[in-house]
């Protein structure tokens, strides 16, 4: 019944299309009777709706390795073509359209259908409903549990938000009616996506100093957003934990960048890097994209984002705002991918994961995060994202009245972000190149002629007591060049052909100068490095040298960055994989600005500021997260610290409404480590076409 009505509405959409497109027709050039019209147009309708549901979901699956921005392209080009074929096929040639029309009655047709379709299986859905006695309110068994993550939004930033009425779906929450709680919760010191998302999801960031670091055992660069690193990541967290994830019970993990054990996946990044049957990453895209009607609107979004990204660079350029950052080459369509393609695909699987009962669900929404470090934490390209945003908040909410159980929604994020002029542009030369003159190597011209590039020269001359002269750097040290990476404002120096941990003592003697050029920088705020005489210490300006089991908050090169950073600078110092310097900007609590070491005008990554501070917002019927920790093993504190106290609390949140569930055993976690987790398949869900 619920095809011959759709058929029926698109029936009646082709004839009105024809009588408004004048390149558009269902008549013979002499004129049909009105029988004959209405029969040609349910003759195109049912063959476009036959090859969209045949032929459609072949193309898409054949377009996986296209990239995202040319599928969204050639999305039109092919849904037109599928228009024009139905056409060809009417008997008698009654049907026609130039090109660029059926285009424009492709994409109408494939949105009426969808909606039509959409709206028949709520109307079904809300019948059973009222049949079996149960509403939105009484779900079927123990409700399931929805876990949003906003990439990158900080409490402070979440909480303004909802004031303002930029997110009305959080104001409604936070309300005395709807008893949402709202919670900051303080991250590690790599305060990124790839620490705390392993630690949320598989219960361990150990070892993961930075979003990227320099391993010297195998040479390698593990870089958190690469697929081969997501994955051995997570294949050590669960190797220490000896437990799948947060998600072994009837997961699902959508747009993350780990699985967190999860049976169904859609664009996890961790899976990337599988090989073998089933096992292609962007499986997820298939769920979604089958539903031409999600193809034509999803392209239709990007192509409006990325104008939209173009003019809001332009008019930051006209505007000389600052601090400002280059946006142009791809980056309009990056951004456009992260703020609609990968949000339309993730909420149409969660909206899946619902109506297909699932009990747990972790998400990602990337689109803030991907906007912010553009165009600034608290700017209004920012805060349009926001708005966005909460429009899915409230989708997912007003579907969860329709689905067979119950559930709650958490939303939380994984950071904040930190404002303020990247490192280059303050000081004109780039972290990479004040430990090269530091140590003196040869630097780029632009960076000699700074001053920071001239103050490290001139250091080197002291410290080696004779004068450097132009090209003599080389002959200086006979060391391999420095491995230099930027975290955002967390910055990692590693000497390759230094076995192990470098010490304090060792670069003094290869190179003198290098360690009071960056501590007395006015763009860094501390190093950390490893003595051989006190153990590991921080530096700071004018010779502050603290060892780390005396560092107090508040005190020394510590005073800016507010309460936790000793502490979590103790336990980075512990992890194997620790840079030999690890180098955190200054940070100016009047502003909260700190310098991202990489081209960010909003950045995360250490200590300073908003970055640290994420939140965690939930329903007031749930165990407040101190008393969680406290029940999951841990110690009831002041306050939520860690990503990993944050899974805790995820955990036993899960367990209150399912009940105890039986633990992965070790040998199933340890196996499933070096390939996923066992079973694993790749889909979005039931999808959520219109």
């Amino acid at each position: 019944m619920r095809v011959i009505v759709v058929w029926g509405v698109s029936t009646i959409t082709l004839l009105a299309l024809a009588g408004i497109l004048p390149d558009f027709q269902l008549q013979s050039d002499d004129g049909d009777s009105v029988t004959k019209t209405a029969f040609t147009a349910a003759w195109g309708a049912g063959a476009f709706g036959l090859l969209s549901a045949l032929v459609w979901p072949v193309l898409v699956r054949a377009l996986l390795i296209v990239p995202a921005f040319v599928l969204g392209m050639l999305v039109f080009f092919l849904n037109g073509s599928l228009l024009l074929i139905a056409l060809w096929l009417i008997p008698d040639g009654r049907g026609a359209a130039a090109p660029e029309t059926a285009v424009v009655v492709a994409a109408v047709m494939s949105a009426v259908a969808s909606a039509t379709s959409t709206a028949l299986a709520v109307h079904d859905d809300q019948r059973r409903r009222r049949r079996s006695g149960t509403g939105g309110a009484d779900g079927e068994g123990p409700p399931g549990t929805v876990f949003i993550q906003l990439d990158g939004v900080g409490h402070d930033v979440l909480a303004q938000a909802a004031a303002d009425g930029i997110m009305p779906t959080v104001a409604h929450w936070l309300s005395d009616t709807e008893g949402h709680r709202l919670t900051p919760w303080r991250t590690d010191w790599s305060s990124q996506t790839g620490a705390s998302q392993l630690g949320i999801l598989h219960g361990s960031n150990h070892d993961v100093p930075a979003f990227r670091w320099y391993e010297k055992e195998t040479g390698d660069v593990m870089v958190s957003s690469r697929p081969a690193s997501a994955l051995e990541l997570q294949r050590r967290a669960i190797v220490r934990t000896h437990d799948g994830g947060l998600l072994t019970v009837d997961g699902a993990s959508r747009g993350n960048l780990f699985s967190g054990g999860a049976d169904q996946l859609a664009l996890v990044l961790s899976m990337a890097a599988r090989r073998g049957k089933g096992r292609r990453s962007r499986a997820g895209y298939f769920a979604y994209f089958s539903d031409p009607a999600n193809a034509v609107r999803t392209a239709l979004s990007f192509v409006a984002e990325a104008g939209r990204e173009i003019g809001q660079s332009t008019r930051a350029r006209i505007r000389k705002e600052t601090p400002r950052i280059k946006r142009g080459g791809l980056y309009p369509f990056i951004r456009a991918f992260a703020t609609v393609v990968e949000r339309d695909v993730v909420v149409s699987a969660v909206i899946g994961d619902m109506f297909g009962g699932r009990t747990a669900v972790y998400a990602d929404l990337v689109a803030y995060d991907e906007v912010a470090h553009h165009s600034g934490p608290r700017s209004r390209d920012a805060e349009k994202v926001l708005a966005r945003l909460d429009r899915s908040l409230a989708l997912i909410v007003k579907v969860a009245e329709h689905t067979p159980r119950d559930y709650r929604v958490v939303l939380l994020s994984d950071h904040g972000q930190s404002p303020g002029e990247t490192f280059a542009g303050a000081y004109g030369l780039t972290l990479k190149d004040l430990v090269r003159a530091g140590s003196g190597l040869p630097v780029p011209r632009r960076a000699q002629r700074t001053r920071s590039g001239s103050e490290a020269r001139d250091a080197v001359r002291t410290a080696l007591h004779r004068p450097v002269a132009g090209g003599e750097e080389k002959q200086l040290t006979k060391a391999s060049d420095p491995v230099v990476l930027a975290s955002g404002n967390l910055g990692l120096i590693s000497f390759p052909d230094i076995d192990g941990r470098a010490s304090q003592e060792q670069l003094d003697r290869r190179h003198p100068a290098l360690l009071g050029t960056l501590a007395n920088h006015p763009g860094i705020g501390f190093l950390l490095v490893h003595s051989e005489r006190d153990g590991s210490v921080v530096l700071g300006r004018d010779g502050a040298r603290i060892p780390v089991a005396e560092l107090k908050d508040g005190q020394g090169p510590l005073a800016p960055f507010g309460p936790g950073a000793a502490d979590a600078i103790r336990r980075t110092d512990t992890f194997p994989h620790v840079a030999d310097v690890m180098v955190n900007s200054m940070y100016d609590p009047a502003t909260g600005t700190v310098h991202a070491f990489e081209e960010q005008i909003g950045s995360h990554g250490g200590l300073g500021g908003e970055q640290s501070r994420p939140f965690l917002l939930w329903p007031r019927d749930m165990t407040d997260p101190l008393d969680a920790v406290a029940a999951e093993g841990g110690r009831r504190a002041a306050e939520l610290v860690g990503a990993e106290a944050v899974h805790r609390v995820l955990r036993r949140w899960l367990r209150e409404v399912s009940g105890p569930q039986v633990p992965v055993r070790t040998t199933d976690a340890v196996r499933g480590a070096g390939d996923g987790l066992p079973g694993e398949e790749e889909d979005a869900g039931t999808g959520a076409g219109g």
